[in-house]
């Protein structure tokens, strides 16, 4: 019995049209991006310590809107501080401390773990129960809340992992190990491992458990 090899009749013009739209999409990508001016340089860091931003400018080229962001983030400094530094979002409150509210001078301490607005600055007059926003936004590089890494930048909460990287979902394990698999520490109780982070430390503490290796 013969075998019916004859190609099927516009197989081949299928492809072309294929091949072309790939060429036409590759090209459109090409051309939105060309809109835009290469990326400048890196800011200088928010901070220079603790973790803060740093950002990235380009220019839109085209008369018309351009697709995508003209700025764009990356953590730095991230080096711990000195103790003597003190937290930075208690550093803001104070910086109002010489500047009368209503008539009167407060000493003002920080307020943390708002879950309703964490990036705005509240502080608490000293001594009283007197709770104010004196800033719509912190500083870049200001904690999200007392427990995380999460940080501030331009008045939002962006998600930081234990990498430091900007939307990582990275976590440290119950050791202390950023990624780690939980298979380098033993459980101790009434003591703590130095080389875990402030912020890991305080949630042990929290727990009531401590580990060491």
């Amino acid at each position: 019995m013969e075998c019916c090899r004859r190609a099927t009749p516009g197989t081949p013009l299928l492809f072309l049209a294929f091949l072309l739209l790939s060429s036409r999409t590759t090209r459109s990508e090409e051309d939105r991006d060309s809109l835009w001016d290469a990326w400048g340089s890196w800011s200088e860091c928010s901070r220079t310590c603790g973790g803060g931003a740093s950002y990235s400018l380009r220019r839109c080229l085209s008369n018309k809107s351009c697709e995508g962001r003209n700025i764009r983030y990356r953590t730095c400094s991230n080096v711990d501080c000195p103790p003597e530094a003190g937290d930075f979002r208690a550093q803001q409150c104070s910086a109002h401390n010489d500047v009368k509210h209503h008539g009167q001078f407060y000493e003002w301490l920080p307020v943390s773990n708002d879950p309703d607005n964490p990036c705005s600055l509240k502080c608490q007059a000293k001594g009283t129960e007197l709770v104010v926003e004196l800033s719509p936004k912190v500083l870049d590089g200001t904690r999200c809340n007392t427990d995380t890494l999460d940080m501030c930048i331009s008045g939002l909460c962006q998600i930081v992992g234990c990498d430091h990287q900007l939307g990582s979902t990275a976590k440290e394990d119950n050791c202390g190990v950023c990624n780690g698999d939980g298979s380098t520490c033993r459980l101790v109780r009434g003591q703590y491992q130095s080389q875990l982070s402030a912020t890991k430390r305080k949630i042990l503490q929290r727990r009531g458990n401590l580990w060491a290796s």
